[in-house]
């Protein structure tokens, strides 16, 4: 019997893996879909950091907020079982939390203004935790094989950012 560690690349180490080979002789089978799935899962995935405009933290009521975030797609590798398992992961799917119970999801991270591709309206003043999570996906391959996707996504949550809901009262001057 022999217990094999999960070891990405960067040498971070992983939880052990028993392999009880049933004849001495037998191929390797190698990583199975499932080692795959909790390798992607303990890969260093980079957490969303949200952008709000306006900045500062300050927006108004019926104002259309514009939210982004940058997430950009990566390639790593990670040593399972004895075999290289080389990933290309992305960004699939980013869910928007606007701290006012409102929720939105899709697979755009937003952009800078003028393009407002992710926005919302706040209906009352006040003070919000606003944060956007991102689900990646991965495709992989074994041993420079032929590449797969693989079957189950990671999401990591993103840090919450305060957000004051501020009034205004237009005001008509005169010359």
């Amino acid at each position: 019997m022999e217990t094999v560690y999960f070891q990405p690349d960067e040498g971070v180490a992983g939880g052990p893996r028993s392999n009880c080979p049933t004849d001495a002789n037998a191929a390797d089978p190698g990583p199975t879909v499932s080692d795959v799935i909790h390798a992607l899962e303990r890969v260093p995935l980079p957490q969303s950091v949200l952008q709000i405009q306006p900045p500062d933290g300050e927006t108004l009521v019926n104002f259309d907020t514009n939210f982004l975030t940058e997430a950009e797609p990566f390639d790593t590798s990670v040593t399972l079982v004895g075999h290289t398992v080389d990933f290309k992961i992305h960004p699939a799917r980013f869910t928007w939390h606007y701290g006012d119970g409102e929720t939105a999801e899709g697979t755009e991270p937003g952009r800078l203004y003028p393009n407002l591709d992710v926005t919302h309206r706040y209906r009352k003043k006040g003070t919000v935790a606003a944060s956007v999570d991102t689900t990646w996906a991965a495709d992989y391959r074994i041993d420079g094989g032929a590449w797969a996707t693989v079957p189950d996504t990671v999401t990591m949550a993103g840090a919450p950012q305060q957000l004051r809901i501020r009034t205004a009262t237009p005001l008509l001057a005169g010359s």
